[in-house]
């Protein structure tokens, strides 16, 4: 049985909630990203920046559905990120899984495994006398799948906070500036928290997965905004090397994109510079039947060239990743 698993940020899919009229025309997005989408083939899709369109009841995924309209994505299985239970999805960013096999279990984690830490700013304006919350952002979206051989297949879709200083109070000049270095820098350490914070909180999900089944077949996907030794990559794939533990080896997830050639191996141009964000790690279980993994970023724009000269591009400046395995029956 063949399965393809693959991962895809649409950037900002549908309108912007807080700044109406921004975003390109739909249209002009379908006509870009159906293709790539039919193109991945994918059994199983993990999807990123999915914008709600806002309704009388609150918001609906319309711009996703319109996207998915005459594909074989479909009839699939759709789930996405809720505000609350039942309540609909966000107004930004809502993460979806699509399947073409039934879901037999989902959750959305935000803090439901690690607590929030409690942080005290130091170059807040005015002071800061006592500690807050560090929050996480956005929540992982996680899926058990019943495949027709019967085995599960756990799909943790997730999106970790970008290396974009968070906010810190008093310091900020502009929506990019700041008044002073060291605010730049505190907001720049509390951006690196949240996103390994999220990091953790999926590894931890992993594990108790695991804890369950050590041949649990596991795929971990999304945009990481992180590269493959950086500290949120290196807390999901657990591997052998960092534990220091031959007994936590079966632990570890492999990222499929190790099977790519180096000078191919990128999802985002920053400037001229090719980076690795968007991953796809499977357990060891799962690569078993691994056969080979696609990165499809032949026609990707450079994304500080595009927002610098091109007005409301309906393109996405991410590249899709997509993973083939060879189950059996």
């Amino acid at each position: 049985m063949k399965l393809r698993i693959a991962t895809f940020n649409l950037e900002n899919l549908g309108e912007k909630p807080h700044h109406p009229g921004e975003a390109p025309p739909l249209a002009d997005r379908i006509a870009v990203l159906r293709p790539q989408l039919l193109r991945l083939d994918a059994d199983v899709l993990c999807l990123q920046e999915i914008n709600g369109e806002k309704a009388p009841s609150g918001y609906t995924l319309a711009a996703l559905e319109a996207l998915l309209e005459g594909t074989r994505y479909a009839d699939y299985a759709c789930l996405a990120t809720e505000r609350a239970p039942g309540k609909g999805p966000l107004d930004v960013h809502n993460l979806a899984i699509l399947s073409r096999f039934a879901v037999t279990r989902h959750r959305q984690l935000r803090h439901e495994i690690v607590p929030p830490p409690a942080y005290r700013s130091v170059t807040a304006e005015p002071p800061a006398h006592e500690a807050e919350a560090i929050t996480w952002e956005r929540p992982l979206l996680q899926a058990a799948l019943r495949l027709p051989n019967g085995r599960s297949l756990h799909v943790l879709n997730l999106h970790l906070r970008a290396p974009l200083a968070a906010y810190v109070p008093g310091q900020k000049a502009g929506a990019f500036a700041w008044k002073s270095v060291s605010g730049w820098a505190e907001g720049f350490f509390l951006a690196a928290v949240k996103r390994a914070g999220q990091a953790l909180e999926a590894r931890l999900a992993v594990d108790e997965l695991f804890d369950v089944d050590q041949e649990a077949m596991i795929a971990v996907c999304g945009d990481c905004n992180a590269e493959a030794r950086e500290t949120a990559m290196r807390l999901l794939a657990g591997d052998e090397e960092d534990t220091g533990s031959g007994a936590l080896a079966g632990r570890a997830l492999t990222a499929a994109e190790n099977s790519i050639p180096e000078d191919l191996r990128f999802t985002v141009l920053h400037n001229g510079r090719k980076v690795m964000l968007d991953h796809l790690l499977a357990s060891r279980a799962l690569m078993a039947w691994f056969r080979g993994a696609e990165i499809h970023n032949e026609a990707l724009g450079d994304e500080l060239v595009a927002y610098a000269n091109i007005g409301a591009s309906p393109e996405s400046y991410h590249a899709p990743v997509v993973a083939t395995f060879d189950l059996p029956d």
